[in-house]
C-alpha cells in the first residue's frame, strides 16, 4: 500500500503550536483487522442479500477484504479518549478525532497499528443542519413554456447517447440500484420532480444521525439528471432505477479526510448491493501543507481514494467518476479518483460534440486513457432545490447523465459483468479506434451497444 507516512511524523505535529479550539483527525493504518466473529462462509452476517446476489452474478468470491474490522481494535482506540469518525475494512484504516494530540504516540504504540497520518484539522467536526421547514412539496416553477418533447429541456443530453431509444424499448433502469455519492441532496425529498423516484435508502457519512436532504444542493442537481420525472420539462436518463443517496463531502473545507469519507460511502454502497456508483467528486489540492497530489501521482495506485475505487470495482460495481473541471486551470488534468483502475472516468463535451474547455484532460501518469468517455457537460438541464429548472455546466453532470443511460443498457443486458460493460461502452464510443487525452474513446452510442450485443446472450459468454 503506497503513500503511508511514517509513524514518527506525529512528532512534527506535536512540536507545532496548537489552537485550543482545534481538533485533529488521523488516519490509522492497521497491520490487520484482528479477530472477528464473522466468517467468510456466512456472508449474510455482514453483506446484504442484494450485495451477495451481485457478487454471484459476476462470479466474485467473498474474501478477507469483506470482513469488518475487529470491534476489539476499535475499542482499543476508543480507550485513548478519541472519537471514531470513519473506517475502511477494504483498506484496513480507521479515522479518529481528538483535541489531545498526546493520544497519538500512545496509539502509535498499539500492536495493531502500522502507521498514522494527519488528514484533518480545524474546528470540531460537527455539522449544523440548516433549520428549514418545508411543509409541502416544492412545485416546479414554470418560467418558460415547457418543451414539446417528452424529455423537455433534457432532450439533448439523453439523445446524444441514444438513451431515448432504450427508453422506448422499455429499459428505463428498472431493477438497477444506483448510489449517488455527493455533497448533499437539499430538498430532494420534497421536490415534485422526484415524487416518483424510488429511494432505496440514504446515508450521511459525516454524521449518520443527520439527513442527506439538507446542506449542499449539488447532489440534488446531479440526481435530477438521472431521476427527474417531469414530462415535457425534464426526464432523467434512468427514471425507474432505485437510488441510494449518500453524502460524503464536507463542503466547508478540503482535507484528505474527504477520501476517507468517500471510501466509507463506497463500502456502504457495496454492502447494500448497488450495481452502479456515480460520483461527481474529485480531489487534487488540499488545505494542508504537503497533502496535495502531483500529476505524477495519478497512477491509480497512489491516492487513497483511487485505491478504494479500484477495490469497489473489483466487487462488481460499475463506477462512473467525473474527470474534473480543471481543464483551464494550472492543474489541467484529471482529479482523483478519476485515475483509478477499473472505473469509467467521464469528461464533458458541448452540443457540437467538442470538448468543453473546463473538462479535465488525461492521460494518467502511467499512460492509461483517461477520461474514458464523454457526455454533454454544458447547458445540462437540472432541477434546483426549490423546484426550478436551470442549466449547469460541468463534468459533474456529464457523469450522471451517462451513468443513467448505461444503467438502462445494463438492464437490457443483465448477463454482462461490470468490466465487460466498461469495455463495451468504450467499444461503441465515437473515438474507439483513436482515443485521445481530451475525449478518451469519445461519445458512446448506448443503443448501438444494446443492438449489437443483445444477440450475445449469457450462453455465448
Amino acid at each position: 500500500m503506497k503513500q503511508r507516512w511514517s509513524i514518527v511524523i506525529w512528532l512534527l505535529w506535536l512540536l507545532c503550536p496548537l489552537s485550543d479550539a482545534e481538533n485533529f483527525c488521523y488516519r490509522i493504518y492497521l497491520k490487520d483487522k484482528g479477530e472477528t466473529p464473522y466468517r467468510l462462509d456466512q456472508p449474510k452476517e455482514f453483506l446484504s442479500v442484494t450485495a451477495l446476489a451481485r457478487r454471484q452474478r459476476q462470479q466474485i468470491a467473498i474474501d478477507n477484504s469483506d470482513l469488518p474490522i475487529s470491534h476489539a481494535y476499535l475499542d482499543s482506540l476508543k480507550t485513548k479518549g478519541v472519537r471514531i469518525i470513519a473506517q475502511s475494512k477494504w483498506m484496513r484504516t480507521v479515522v479518529i478525532e481528538t483535541a489531545d494530540t498526546s493520544a497519538i504516540p500512545q496509539i502509535s504504540r498499539l500492536p495493531m497499528v502500522d502507521s498514522i497520518r494527519l488528514v484533518w484539522q480545524g474546528e470540531m467536526l460537527e455539522l449544523s443542519s440548516p433549520k428549514v421547514k418545508v411543509n409541502e412539496t416544492i412545485r416546479y416553477q414554470i418560467e418558460e413554456e415547457p418543451g414539446k418533447d417528452f424529455y423537455g429541456s433534457g432532450e439533448t443530453q439523453i439523445k446524444m447517447l441514444k438513451g431515448e431509444r432504450l427508453h422506448q424499448l422499455g429499459f428505463r433502469g428498472e431493477g438497477i440500484n444506483i448510489a449517488v455519492i455527493d455533497a448533499g441532496f437539499r430538498h430532494a425529498n420534497c421536490t415534485d420532480a422526484f415524487d416518483s423516484v424510488r429511494i432505496g435508502g440514504t446515508y450521511n457519512v459525516l454524521d449518520p444521525t443527520q439527513t442527506v436532504f439538507d446542506f449542499d444542493d449539488h447532489g440534488t442537481k446531479v440526481l435530477s439528471c438521472l431521476a427527474a420525472q417531469l414530462p415535457g420539462i425534464l426526464v432523467g436518463t434512468a427514471p425507474n432505477a432505485t437510488y441510494w443517496l449518500i453524502k460524503s463531502e464536507d463542503s466547508r473545507s478540503e482535507y484528505p479526510i474527504e477520501e476517507d469519507y468517500w471510501l466509507a460511502a463506497a463500502e456502504y454502497a457495496d454492502s447494500v448491493g448497488v450495481d452502479i456508483i456515480t460520483s461527481s467528486l474529485g480531489y487534487f489540492s488540499y488545505d494542508m501543507d504537503n497533502a496535495s497530489y502531483t500529476p505524477e501521482q495519478l497512477d491509480g495506485q497512489t491516492a487513497f481514494i483511487s485505491q478504494g475505487a479500484s477495490i469497489a470495482a473489483q466487487k462488481g460495481i460499475l463506477i462512473f467518476s467525473s474527470a474534473g473541471n480543471e481543464g483551464s486551470s494550472n492543474w489541467g488534468t484529471i482529479t482523483v479518483p478519476g485515475d483509478a483502475n477499473g472505473i469509467l472516468t467521464v469528461g464533458a463535451i458541448d452540443e457540437k460534440r467538442k470538448r468543453c474547455s473546463f473538462s479535465s484532460a488525461g492521460f494518467t501518469s502511467d499512460g492509461r486513457i483517461k477520461p474514458d468517455v464523454v457526455a454533454l457537460g454544458t447547458g445540462c438541464a437540472v432541477i434546483e432545490p426549490y423546484g426550478r429548472l436551470s442549466f449547469a455546466n460541468g463534468t459533474s453532470f456529464a457523469t450522471p447523465i451517462l451513468a443513467g443511460v448505461c444503467a438502462c443498457a445494463w438492464q437490457a443486458l443483465p448477463w454482462l459483468k461490470n468490466q465487460e460493460m466498461i469495455e463495451l461502452i468504450r467499444k461503441y464510443a465515437s473515438q474507439h479506434n483513436h482515443p485521445d487525452l481530451e475525449l478518451g474513446y469519445g461519445l458512446p452510442d448506448l443503443y448501438k451497444l444494446y443492438k449489437k450485443e443483445r444477440k450475445h446472450g449469457p450462453k455465448e459468454r
